[in-house]
This record gives C-alpha cells, structure tokens and sequence, in this order.
C-alpha cells in the first residue's frame, strides 16, 4: 500500500488556515488521490471529505485512517467523478475547497459554490509550461495559461498567488492560488 505522499508546499504553508476554516465545517479535498492533503489535515482535526474517482486510491486512504485510528467521522471517502457528475453535495456545505493537480475549468463555479461565506478555496495545478517537463498531462484544457488561475476564481477574494517552477519534490511547472468566499453583507 502507498502511503498518501508528500503535501505540497503551497498546501503546508496554508495548512493551519485550512484547518482553522473547518471548524464549522468539514474540508472537501476534491480529486483527492491517495490523500497527500486529506490525510495530514484529518490527522490534524479537521472533519475531511476525500471525493475521488479511483476507488483503490480511497481504499488506501481508508486504510492510513484506520492504521492511524482516525476518529469516526474524521475522514469520509466519497467515490465519486467529478469531472462527469454535479458534485453530491448542497451548496455552502464546507469550510474548505482544496483541489490539486486537478482542472476542469466548467466545474469551478460549482467548485467554488460549495464554500459557506468566508470559506477558503484553494486551487493548484500545473500550468502549460509542465509540457516542456515531459511527464504530467498534455492536454491544454487540463493546463493553466500564464496568469489564468486568478482570472478563473475572480469572485473569490485573492490571499495568495504563486506561479512558477517548483522544483520539490520534483520539478513542476504549477500556479497555486488561494483565496476566501466573501461574507455576506449586512
């Protein structure tokens, strides 16, 4: 069995942000692989909701909660393709979108529409620079152009951008963008 992976640094760096804006509401970490962020953050108290495609992937994840005796409800796996189907979930039901390696530029608004007001939404993924790398996805409809990532989540307020080549730990051409659901206003 795999273990989840390594967190990526943009993710680690926002960790206790993420957490903190789970505590009235559990995380969605959308096309979660084997978990490289669902886990650490259900190891660390926050309420997960793990939605990914690949059921072996979730068994495993399943498996790392129970290995580590993850209080029930910590960490809840929904098979599901998110690609292909509306979400199962009413709107404004999470604290917390986080969504990795994963583009699919016709869901964001039902992405984003997930997050209660004030909940945070973090997006990274590669950009069309990957393709020079030659491993990673070649499709541009699964590749940001320069700049795109903000322009994409424009109704959200922007915290933090980064784009470039991380080299850690191996090298990827990503942009990484983390922003709030604005509070309703009164």
């Amino acid at each position: 069995m795999n273990e989840p992976g390594k967190a990526s640094p943009f993710v680690w760096r926002y960790f206790d942000d993420l957490r903190r804006a789970c505590e009235g509401a559990p995380l969605l970490d959308l096309a979660c692989g084997r978990g490289r962020h669902a886990f650490p953050l259900a190891r660390a108290g926050a309420r997960v909701v793990a939605l990914d495609r690949n059921r072996e992937h979730l068994r495993e994840l399943c498996a790392w909660a129970r290995r580590d005796a993850l209080p029930p409800g910590r960490l809840t796996p929904v098979c599901a393709d998110a690609e292909r189907h509306a979400l199962p979930f009413r709107t404004a039901s999470f604290g917390a979108v986080l969504v990795t390696r994963f583009l699919d530029r016709r869901r964001i608004p039902e992405w984003t529409s997930q997050l209660r007001p004030g909940g945070l939404f973090l997006l990274e993924t590669y950009t069309l620079r990957q393709r020079d790398l030659g491993y990673g996805p070649r499709d541009p409809e699964h590749l940001l152009d320069p700049g795109e990532l903000p322009k994409l989540l424009a109704g959200l307020e922007g915290l933090a951008y980064e784009e470039g080549l991380r080299a850690d730990p191996r090298p990827e051409w990503v942009a990484s963008y983390i922003a709030r659901r604005p509070r309703a206003k009164r």
